[in-house]
């Protein structure tokens, strides 16, 4: 096997997956395209095979197996979505494999897995995160000879997702301006950048992961893979803590831009989708549309295509969703106010402190064994975010002790 992509070994993927993915569709977008004053199109990976472009990768990996390996059969680490991949090759081609994936994975996404497995695969929970899960599955391979099915960071993966570049560019009437991409690992966007920079080179490439899990700049800016200190989990299916060996020189080399995206502005666009668009998406799935919103002023020459990922969101995740996209876009702010030991003074910071359209949505006392001294966290929803100067204003002048609890605070922790 050879260490390097090429062009060629997508175009062979492709033949390979023809008969068991789908081409989905690229289809343009009102509202984006109305934001960005131009042509924006969605390539619909959450309408794919899984819900996810993770199953290209994996099919085509499993699918390129030796007889002696088939028979040893698979193990992988997933957030879900690639987890959902090997699961549906292992049931197809007749395989058994393993699934390794982190606590923090969706509920919706194990039963997808495990529906999709049958009894040739197994679901084994390990650690907390991506990085974690992956550990245990590589000590696992190593102990079973089972074969490694990486869900980034092999040239066979990289050639799956790879061919979600060559329908693009089959699917163009004419050469993108913009191809916009989520990044965990870097798979996807190596994939894509190698056919793009082969078959329609002036065409700019944009990278876009979750600030909470920004490896790939941090690798970017470090000269190569390095871990994160920290990561935030929540845009899950792009939630990497160090980026690959082989996908790095090639998102260096070929990618022109790759930008940390807030996740209160993936809320926000996966809100949009869903009320507006009617596309589930989950975080990862809204991370290139969210990218186009925050990082390009306006549309290039040819049009902007922006890739929904995947497809596969939990339901039960959209209060946090709605929190986090309010807050991002300034109608929610958080407050701890200290009230003085005298009767009235909460009705004075209803009647004198909040405005017409103003509402509380959050109130409990921090100090749960005295209610008449301690301090108070208060949640505050507003019509406009334009309004919150003047609400600063009057909790100044008013007799109370109110501390704002800023976005990016350690307190949010709490309260997100």
């Amino acid at each position: 096997m050879s260490d390097h992509l090429t062009a060629a070994m997508i175009s062979q993927a492709a033949d390979r997956l023809r008969p068991v993915v789908r081409r989905t569709a690229l289809e343009p977008n009102e509202r984006l395209s109305g934001l960005l004053g131009g042509d924006v199109l969605l390539k619909r990976e959450d309408a794919q095979v899984c819900r996810s472009y993770k199953v290209r990768g994996a099919f085509n990996l499993i699918a390129s197996l030796t007889d002696d390996e088939r028979r040893r059969g698979v193990v992988c680490a997933s957030a879900g979505n690639h987890g959902q991949g090997v699961a549906f090759a292992c049931a197809r081609l007749g395989i058994s494999g393993r699934v390794y994936v982190p606590s923090a994975t969706p509920r919706q996404k194990r039963e997808r897995i495990a529906a999709l497995g049958g009894d040739r695969v197994e679901i084994v929970v390990a650690g907390g995160t991506y990085d974690e899960a992956s550990g245990a599955a590589h000590l696992d391979s190593e102990r079973t000879g089972a074969v490694y099915v990486h869900p980034f960071d092999d040239v066979r993966t990289m050639a799956g997702q790879g061919t979600v570049g060559l329908e693009i560019l089959a699917q163009c009437d004419r050469p993108p301006g913009t191809v916009v991409v989520p990044v965990g690992g870097g798979g996807l966007i190596s994939g894509i950048a190698v056919w793009l920079r082969e078959h329609s080179p002036a065409t700019r490439i944009v990278g876009a992961e979750p600030a909470g899990a920004a490896s790939m700049g941090a690798a970017l800016g470090h000269g190569g893979p390095l871990a994160l200190p920290e990561l935030d989990t929540f845009v899950d299916g792009a939630a990497v803590g160090r980026v690959g060996e082989a996908t790095f020189p090639l998102v260096k080399e070929l990618v022109d831009e790759v930008v940390a995206v807030d996740e209160g502005a993936v809320c926000t666009e996966m809100l949009d989708l869903y009320q507006t668009d009617g596309i589930i998406a989950e975080p990862a799935g809204a991370l290139a549309g969210a990218a186009a919103r925050e990082f390009l002023p306006h549309a290039s020459a040819g049009p902007v295509v922006c890739v929904v990922s995947g497809g596969n969101n939990d339901v039960s995740r959209y209060n946090e969703v709605l929190e986090r996209s309010l807050v991002h876009i300034g109608l929610r702010h958080y407050f701890l106010v200290t009230f003085p030991q005298r009767p009235g003074a909460l009705r004075h910071f209803l009647d004198e402190v909040l405005g017409e359209g103003e509402d509380i949505i959050a109130f409990e006392y921090v100090k749960k064994n005295n209610r008449e001294t301690g301090p108070a966290l208060v949640g505050i929803e507003l019509e406009r975010a334009g309004d919150l100067d003047d609400l600063l204003v009057r909790m100044k002048a008013g007799p109370l002790t109110v501390e704002r609890i800023p976005p990016g605070s350690p307190l949010f922790t709490f309260i997100l």
